[in-house]
């Protein structure tokens, strides 16, 4: 496992750029008032000591010095093992509606994307605990199986959007069947599945889902996205453009809030109905964090040696170089003609 431990660091490599153009302008004015002294093929002969080539080198060293150096304070490190650590957490599993009503606007700035920004406010607040995505529309799919790993969770999440899954509706029977498939088998850990959604189901039973997922020691809480008086559903081709059906009729997605309500009472969770001010997110965390956190096993890279020793190293062997080469010629190499014909 290899890390930065001070990635900030690299900002320091703008100034390599800045040192070259100031370079780049001061062999810009010496070059020209040289020209005012003599003309161009005479400065050899008039200066014969003054090498073209060695400043240049001497440039290139101190960059790639000044490179390592700031590699160094970056602070490389390997991890050279791993090891098993107890933490106490549960688990959560997050099933957002993808289908094509998500995209409606009674929610600010829509419903998907005031969800996404839910989650992840949620996500900053998790402590040890492992969080998994699932998207679903007629489809459900694992989005990413439960993990600590935070920042893969908000890369996923970002990614979501109402185009990724084919089969449009809204199968609830299949968000909570992925739910169950989701989770660990760790029978003693505490699970959670958050169904976010507007509950408009054109299909099956999910009340049997959530009964088996009751059975498995699965809470299920819903969130109810939009209005129950229903809105029309943006088409995505310019504002004030929204679907239509085959006979012309602009189509309207409504909240089902009693479908949600059931679901959550059977699941031994809670319901809440979903604003542009309060996504209701928090409320649900609470009543996760109610519960009895169980200790659980997780693999760690420790023991992460330090490598800036050796950029250091090679910086300071440039340095030295540098400073052994002169920007005049030296005397004793010039005399020396291999290639003189006699």
């Amino acid at each position: 496992m290899f890390r930065f431990g001070n990635p900030y660091a690299f900002y320091l490599l703008l100034i390599i750029p800045a040192i070259m153009l100031l370079f780049i302008w001061i062999r810009y004015l010496r070059n020209k008032n040289l020209s005012h002294l003599a003309s161009k093929h005479l400065i050899p002969q008039l200066m014969p000591e003054v090498s073209i080539v060695r400043p240049n080198i001497k440039f290139v060293i101190l960059n790639l010095a000044l490179f390592f150096l700031i590699v160094g304070l970056a602070r490389p490190q390997f991890g050279k093992k791993v090891k098993q650590v107890k933490r106490k957490g549960m688990e959560i599993v997050i099933a957002i509606d993808v289908s094509n009503s998500m995209n409606a606007n009674d929610i600010q700035p829509s419903r998907l994307t005031r969800a996404k920004q839910s989650i992840s406010q949620l996500i900053d607040k998790l402590n040890n605990d492992r969080i998994g995505l699932i998207v679903f529309a007629g489809e459900a799919y694992n989005q990413m199986p439960v993990t600590t790993d935070y920042v893969s969770a908000k890369m996923f999440l970002s990614n979501i959007n109402t185009g990724m899954v084919p089969v449009q509706g809204t199968s609830l029977s299949a968000a909570i069947d992925m739910g169950i498939l989701s989770f660990t088998g760790d029978e003693k850990m505490k699970k959670s599945l958050i169904i976010i959604t507007d509950g408009e189901s054109h299909e099956d039973e999910p009340i049997e889902k959530a009964k088996e997922a009751a059975a498995k020691g699965i809470h299920v809480f819903t969130i109810g996205v939009g209005s129950t008086q229903g809105v029309p559903i943006p088409d995505g081709r310019g504002f004030n453009s929204f679907k239509t059906d085959r006979d012309g009729n602009v189509v309207v997605t409504k909240l089902n809030e009693e479908i949600l309500k059931e679901l959550a009472m059977i699941g031994n969770g809670a319901y809440v109905r979903a604003s542009s001010s309060n996504f209701g997110l928090n409320i649900i965390l609470d009543e996760i964090e109610k519960m009895e956190k169980k200790e659980y096993e997780a693999k760690i890279y420790t023991d992460f040696d330090e490598q800036y020793r050796l950029f250091y190293f090679i910086a300071l062997l440039l340095l030295i170089v540098d400073l052994v080469i002169l920007e005049k010629k030296n005397k004793w190499l010039s005399g020396i003609k291999l290639f003189e014909i006699k």
